[in-house]
């Protein structure tokens, strides 16, 4: 029972202002059953002189009602002892009838109002789960979007990274972040040894979609990688059996690379992919990586495409769209679709949505970048 049943309404109200002088033999009675509710002295020192139990008893009910929550556990238990009374005996005789009547035309009205109360309860209890379900959404996709955002840039902070070496580590780090975000599950970069404790062969990274393994090469060269630089890759999946082979490069792929891909997938799984299309991901909070991923093996093993895009007309073909060489990083898709060019001289202004982060005018009343110049493309 709550509140709304102890702020007695004027049903219950008249029901009880009945019930208790009939319940009691004297004003005395009445007193000390008030008092044994808890009701404080001082609501009931001022009554003793008065003559009539009803009066009494409606006096210190409004009083009771009047209290607000300050009384609300004598409130309850003014009803608990009134519905739970049995012992009709200590009634006045010609009162034990009517006692008996009104007390259980209480304890209806009260199992009526809080089964009402239960139910109003419930929905409001339902209610708050539904806010704090949507709650609980909304701040998994904000944290979603943090995420996405912060491995945005810590991928497109390794362009700034002088070591080849010390990039190519922080690139894998940064994938099987990237993986281990969309719940994919992730082993990091490990060493293969032989017996004598020597480093045989070297892994970037292991991830299991579904329960098929991937082995992760990951590459950040300068220049598009070729037969040579993919070649090591396939010799370890060779070896493997069913394991499937990711390679991911910074800087595209050479045909020759591709074509030997394309010849390998007659005996085994690999899928060529390009930062910039893992760029691309981390914009839409919406996209997701395992499937991006399964797309791009599905293309793969039935059509025999290693470098396939999703979501695009590449598949093969040409690399990644034009990039901004201030930043190394792609532009974004309004400014290619503006036409502003990249290259050297190209400087951009941040905005949301854009990769393009160096500091330059933009277009008037567009917000978007403003080329200094039309220098050609630099990507390979």
């Amino acid at each position: 029972m709550q509140d709304d049943v102890y702020h007695y309404p004027p049903d219950l109200m008249a029901l009880l202002t009945d019930a208790i002088p009939l319940l009691c033999r004297s004003r005395a009675d009445v007193l000390t059953f008030f008092r044994g509710c808890g009701v404080p002295a001082g609501m009931t020192d001022d009554l003793r002189r008065w003559f009539s139990k009803h009066e009494i008893t409606r006096a210190v009910l409004a009083r009771l009602n009047e209290g607000g929550d300050r009384m609300l556990a004598q409130r309850r238990e003014l009803i608990k002892r009134v519905t739970q009374f049995q012992d009709f005996s200590v009634c006045h005789p010609d009162d034990q009838l009517k006692a008996r009547g009104v007390v259980v035309a209480i304890r209806d009205l009260v199992n009526v109002k809080d089964a009402f109360t239960k139910m109003s309860l419930e929905r409001e209890r339902e209610r708050q789960q539904r806010v704090q379900q949507h709650e609980a959404e909304a701040a998994a996709k904000r944290r979603g979007r943090e995420e996405r955002e912060d491995l945005r840039h810590r991928l497109a902070g390794l362009v700034s990274m002088a070591s080849p070496q010390r990039r190519g580590i922080a690139l894998e780090g940064v994938l099987n972040d990237i993986f281990r975000m969309d719940g994919v599950s992730v082993r990091d970069a490990f060493s293969i040894r032989n017996d004598h404790g020597q480093v045989t062969e070297q892994i970037d990274g292991l991830i299991a979609l579904g329960t098929q393994l991937i082995l992760v090469e990951a590459k950040w060269h300068s220049e598009p990688l070729s037969k040579s630089d993919v070649s090591a890759h396939l010799v370890s999946l060779y070896s493997r059996g069913d394991v499937y082979g990711l390679v991911v490069s910074y800087s595209g792929f050479k045909p020759s690379a591709i074509e030997i891909c394309k010849t390998a997938l007659a005996d085994l799984v690999v899928v060529l992919a390009e930062v910039h299309e893992l760029l691309m991901l981390l914009e839409d909070p919406d996209a997701s990586l395992g499937e991006w991923l399964q797309e791009k093996i599905i293309k793969a093993s039935v059509d025999r495409v290693p470098l396939y895009r999703p979501g695009t007309r590449g598949m093969s073909g040409p690399g990644p769209p034009p990039a901004n060489a201030v930043t190394g990083l792609p532009a974004c898709s309004l400014c290619r679709q503006r036409g502003v060019p990249a290259g050297p001289a190209v400087r951009y202004r941040p905005l949301s949505g854009c990769r393009n982060t160096a500091v330059a005018p933009r277009h008037r009343g567009s917000g978007h970048p403003l080329p200094r110049a039309s220098p050609p493309n630099l990507a390979g």
